[in-house]
């Protein structure tokens, strides 16, 4: 691949009301998980620089983090918004201007390895826009309030969405501009992009790459980074 600049934007300013604490902060094999995370990026040879989105009483914490982990390429660490989408806006706002591609991950995914950063970028850098994501195997059911089976769903073509997700900086750029201009809600990048009637190829991940969301996420085997 053609020399090119990334950076690596990393959303770390959720609330975690589902963990109860500030799951960024709580440890698999001895570390935070938000280390775990920056340390992927840190040793992917193609990231540039890093820039880590974090809750307003986190940021100065999370500067410490990066500091004392020796972390060389976390150029900044900046405050979060209440929503994602709003968390990476004020990223974006921080990315310099002769930046290629931008990449997107979530804090909480500590698993994520330079391998599957990498793979995405290569197939950014041939299609302008791609993400993690793994195809789902299990059955598949809808239900109601109630919890009470409503319906099948096929899972033929269904795929879970993961991070990284990795995009020429004009679009993602312009896909955000979209969203706040027309004040649309979107869950992911890839959801801002759709907005803009671009493809986006999807790299199927192999490896382990969760996003804690309960306690029991953190029993998962610690990364080996």
């Amino acid at each position: 691949m053609a020399t090119t600049h990334l950076t690596a934007i990393i959303t770390a300013a959720g609330s975690g009301n589902r963990m109860g604490f500030d799951k960024m902060f709580a440890e698999i094999g001895g570390q935070p998980v938000l280390r775990h995370s920056i340390a992927a990026f840190e040793k992917t040879r193609q990231v540039n620089d890093i820039i880590i989105v974090a809750r307003e009483d986190r940021v100065s914490l999370v500067s410490d983090l990066a500091r004392e982990a020796g972390f060389k390429k976390v150029r900044q660490v900046v405050k979060g918004g209440d929503r994602r989408q709003d968390s990476v806006a004020c990223a974006l706002s921080h990315v310099a201007d002769h930046c290629q591609f931008i990449s997107v991950h979530d804090g909480a995914r500590p698993w994520i390895t330079p391998t599957q950063i990498e793979r995405v970028l290569q197939a950014a850098a041939a299609s302008g826009a791609a993400a993690s994501a793994h195809p789902i195997t299990e059955t598949l059911k809808r239900a109601d309030t109630d919890f009470l089976v409503s319906e099948d769903i096929s899972r033929e073509g269904m795929w879970a969405m993961e991070t990284p997700q990795i995009f020429r900086s004009e679009i993602l750029k312009q896909a955000f501009e979209k969203v706040f201009s027309e004040n649309l809600q979107v869950s992911d990048e890839v959801s801002a992009v759709q907005r803009l009637g671009l493809p986006v190829q999807l790299v199927h991940n192999e490896s382990l790459n969760p996003k804690i969301t309960f306690p029991a996420d953190l029993q998962f085997p610690p990364p080996t980074i």
